[in-house]
């Protein structure tokens, strides 16, 4: 097959992706089949673009979310919180040490595992200053792991018979990146969406007090700042908040930005390569595999038990 006709069919692909007909997992599952089967001729592109799309498309997702309920949600878990992150994180040093990973990597994985997956490691990494490969190694971890729970979350919040709103509370402190807990929840429901979000919007805002402490004990100049796409996302929810009455609007704005997370969850599928899951490593993908593993059961029993409500 020649490089024209291969640019042609993902180019196609990529508007057909814009359509309605074309859901979150379709895209995600046509894109790995793409790359896999015929190879991706805008490796660089889709890489690039899916960045800065995914987190458009979570901004544009704001509008769809009242930021009183953000403001509650936060105030309201705050223990919860500052529990599950801490022991997420404590447990990640010790499987980190267990299956010999290297600190820097270990600590991204596990940040990443229990914030909000990219951002918070990107928030990280300058501040522990870790290398560029065990940035890289942590990114795709992250990225892989995004991939499968797209897939297999749905399938068991059916089983289990969860609700939208306990399925938006697993998924929420379950999945890593706020971009794929859209994306999952999506699937699952629209409700699921909105707390989903929410919950996992509430909770990237602790990346600041814990990359200020890993600063103190890393003695990094590195100062932490939120991620632009949760201001953004924060600002988008407090315009719809403050003028309901354009509902309309903010409806529109919010079916215009899923149909952008399908987009690029088709990108996101179209950059995976047999490489990329070389390049990470078998010690980090499996440290980072159980410690995920751990998390989404102890999770979904706690909400099956019904302590976590």
């Amino acid at each position: 097959m020649t490089v024209t006709i291969k640019k042609l069919l993902f180019s196609s692909l990529v508007i057909l992706c814009f359509l309605p007909l074309i859901n979150a997992t379709m895209a995600l599952f046509m894109g790995i089949c793409f790359v896999l089967m015929i190879g991706n001729p805008y490796a660089q592109f889709s890489q690039d673009t899916s960045k800065w799309l995914l987190k458009l498309a979570v901004i544009g997702l704001g509008f769809s979310v009242d930021i009183y309920q953000v403001i509650e949600v936060g105030r309201s878990s705050i223990v919860l919180t500052l529990v599950s992150i801490t022991a997420i994180l404590g447990l990640g040093q010790i499987l980190s040490q267990l299956f010999k990973v290297k600190q820097n990597t270990g600590l991204l994985i596990s940040f990443g595992t229990a914030i909000c997956g990219g951002s918070a490691i990107a928030a990280m990494a300058p501040v522990i200053k870790a290398k560029q490969e065990e940035i890289a190694a942590a990114l795709a971890v992250v990225f892989i792991l995004n991939g499968v729970a797209l897939f297999i979350f749905p399938v068991i919040g059916h089983y289990f018979a969860l609700n939208e709103r306990e399925f938006a509370i697993w998924a929420a402190l379950a999945i890593h990146d706020t971009s794929s807990v859209v994306a999952t929840s999506a699937a699952f429901g629209a409700t699921a969406v909105t707390i989903a979000t929410t919950i996992k919007l509430a909770r990237a805002m602790w990346i600041i007090p814990y990359t200020l402490i890993a600063g103190v004990f890393w003695k990094s100049d590195e100062k932490a700042s939120i991620p632009i796409f949760i201001v953004g996302f924060i600002i988008a929810a407090l315009i719809k908040s403050s003028f309901p009455q354009y509902e309309g609007v903010w409806s529109s704005l919010t079916e215009i930005a899923k149909q952008l997370l399908v987009v690029c969850l088709f990108l996101i599928g179209s950059g995976l390569s047999t490489m990329a899951l070389k390049k990470v490593g078998l010690r980090p993908f499996l440290m980072a595999f159980v410690l995920w593993l751990i998390v989404c059961a102890v999770i979904l029993l706690l909400i099956l038990d019904g302590i976590i409500i």
